[in-house]
């Protein structure tokens, strides 16, 4: 039985192949030629179109254009009307050879369409009615919305450098932009050099649709590096998150309670950028009116008496991670002291997730009372300290340690000059014995000294009365700001950047921005947290079409994420076919 089913199966998958085989034989075949009808003595032409007939299952015949009698055309000067209009026939033939054989165009038939949610967002918080505004008391002579836009969804549907995106990215979404591309660098200009104007109109509005939540705001701080040799005012050197020696400047991030991103600072990379957190809070609050109480959460690296002292004058709270290492060594005792004081947190399994202890007390800060002579003085602070330890972070550092300390061992063994040791100075100590050249001796006390503090973490908070996990919860929010800046890195890639002007610079990290912020309000407003970043941006980049000669072909990949999205939607992205009216429905799709 099974054997006369698969036979059968197989019988239908070739008469099928061959049904499509004859039609595009016929196809092939599909020509003119020239027919002469005798009646009543006469000799009549016309020219005759063979085609393939799919009520037939074979070739027809229809009349193309009547000629009238080879003695009327004899009669008009036309020695030989056959071969005249059989010449006819042949350019008719060889235009239709032609015309099947498809050429390759200039331009390619791939379509970007992942960036219809953005634009949908876009339209949703009504933010061409105030780019316009500035667009009108400007004399531009482009569409400065569109411009915005479409830089926005050409950054994340395919990012690249300007140049490219003008030339590559940008003629493959559906609309098409009415801009040059020095237009394109005059308004990334005009944009970079009121960023903050941009930032405002999307807060307000972000603000009027889905709320913004500042009783709590993450804060961080981060910077991008240029391929250049010489520095400039805004392109300087210092110290780079990725260890570079390029020129860089300086991004700080404000997240609100959702951790959706509501402020953006830029500044030179030669800046501290401890000050630039309360500048990013100042202009919030200046800007918008907050009279309300926020706590400001940051890590270690923005932990600093002055940020401190600047929250508690303004009314607010902090909650900051504090390096261990740092420590008084009567703090420190506290850190290692065995007690029954450890709360231990668990996972289904019966693992160790964390454990953790704290105490209330007052701690002594030195403040900064006048900026210009830096005269300081010594405040007490009242703030609640919670220690965490976690055995996978004690690991991990542990083995971090060892390698580093093994790599000083080479270098000692090597006599490596002290420059040659860089950061791993902290664990070898200099000896000039008797005048001579200074040895480096690995100092073992050192290495035991932070295996020891390994997997320890501090956590300082004005927020006495907020329970130990809610304030170990809060903190860890903060892998969200880091999560932004990797957005804008990896999958903006707003990373090396080719401009020359501060102005342009700026106007490129604003759509960079701008574009993370879309994809947050995507990802937690529309869709609720249900995918990750990595599925939203997978489906951006993805949902491509290709032009056929009457329809589109959808080359997307199947996903969880654009079955759900079509299901929510209503929308035909899992379609194979979409046609020009479908296309326009997913473009007008309002969230």
């Amino acid at each position: 039985m099974f054997f006369y089913v698969k036979f059968f199966y197989f019988f239908i998958v070739y008469v099928i192949m061959m049904v499509i085989v004859v039609i595009d034989y016929w196809r092939c075949f599909m020509a003119y030629f020239l027919k002469q009808s005798h009646l009543k003595g006469r000799t009549y032409l016309s020219i005759v179109e063979s085609f393939y007939s799919p009520e037939k299952h074979g070739s027809a015949h229809r009349t193309y254009k009547s000629l009238a009698s080879v003695e009327t055309w004899k009669k008009k000067g036309i020695d030989d009307p056959v071969a005249h209009f059989q010449k006819e026939v042949d350019e008719l033939n060889a235009a239709h050879k032609i015309k099947k054989e498809l050429q390759i165009s200039d331009e390619s038939p791939e379509v970007y369409l992942g960036y219809f949610p953005y634009a949908s967002l876009l339209k949703c918080m009504d933010i061409k009615k105030y780019v316009d505004y500035l667009n009108n008391s400007n004399s531009f002579t482009f569409d400065l919305y569109e411009l915005l836009s479409t830089l926005i969804f050409a950054r994340l549907v395919n990012p690249c450098s300007k140049r490219k995106t003008f030339h590559e990215v940008l003629p493959k979404l559906h609309q098409s932009v009415h801009y040059s591309y020095d237009q394109l660098l005059s308004g990334l200009g005009y944009i970079g050099n009121d960023y903050g104007k941009f930032i405002e109109i999307f807060n307000e509005q972000l603000d009027m649709v889905y709320k913004k939540e500042t009783d709590k705001t993450y804060f961080d701080c981060t910077n991008f590096y240029f391929e250049i040799d010489k520095q400039d005012d805004f392109r300087r050197k210092g110290p780079s998150k990725e260890s570079r020696k390029d020129p860089i400047v300086g991004m700080g991030l404000l997240l609100d309670a959702n951790q959706i991103p509501i402020g953006m600072k830029m500044f030179p990379g030669n800046q501290s950028e401890k000050p630039i957190m309360r500048d990013v809070v100042n202009d919030l609050r200046n800007t918008y009116q907050i009279n309300g109480r926020t706590i400001h959460v940051a890590d270690k690296g923005l932990n600093c008496a002055d940020n401190i002292a600047f929250a508690k004058e303004n009314g607010d709270g902090y909650l900051f991670s504090k390096s261990v290492k740092m420590l008084p060594e009567t703090e420190q005792t506290w850190v290692t002291m065995d007690s029954d004081d450890w709360e231990e947190v668990r996972d289904k399994e019966g693992h160790l997730v964390y454990k953790y202890k704290s105490c209330i007390d007052q701690f002594p800060y030195n403040i900064t009372i006048d900026e210009n002579t830096g005269k300081k003085k010594i405040l007490m602070f009242k703030e609640k300290r919670v220690l965490t330890y976690n055995p996978k972070l004690a690991a991990k550092k542990k083995y971090e340690i060892e390698k580093q300390a093994e790599k000083a061992r080479e270098l000692c063994y090597s006599q490596a000059k002290r420059s040659e040791f860089g950061d791993l100075g902290k664990y070898v100590d200099f000896i000039n014995e008797k005048g001579g050249k200074a040895k480096a001796k690995i100092n073992q006390e050192a290495i035991d000294k932070e295996r020891k503090l390994a997997g320890y973490n501090l956590l300082v908070t004005s927020e006495t009365k907020m329970s130990e996990r809610e304030i170990y919860e809060t903190y860890h929010n903060l892998w969200r700001i880091e999560e932004s800046f990797k957005i804008m890195k990896s999958d903006l890639d707003a990373r090396p950047v080719f401009l020359q002007k501060e102005s342009t610079i700026k106007g490129h990290f604003l759509i960079c921005y701008l574009s993370v912020l879309l994809e947050r309000l995507l990802q937690f407003k529309v869709f609720n947290k249900e995918f990750s970043t990595y599925e939203i941006m997978k489906f951006t980049r993805e949902f491509r079409l290709v032009k056929g000669e009457s329809k589109y072909i959808n080359i997307t990949t199947s996903s969880r994420f654009i079955k759900e999205f079509a299901k929510l939607s209503k929308l035909p992205l899992t379609n194979y076919y979409l046609t020009e009216r479908q296309i326009k429905q997913i473009l007008n799709y309002k969230i």
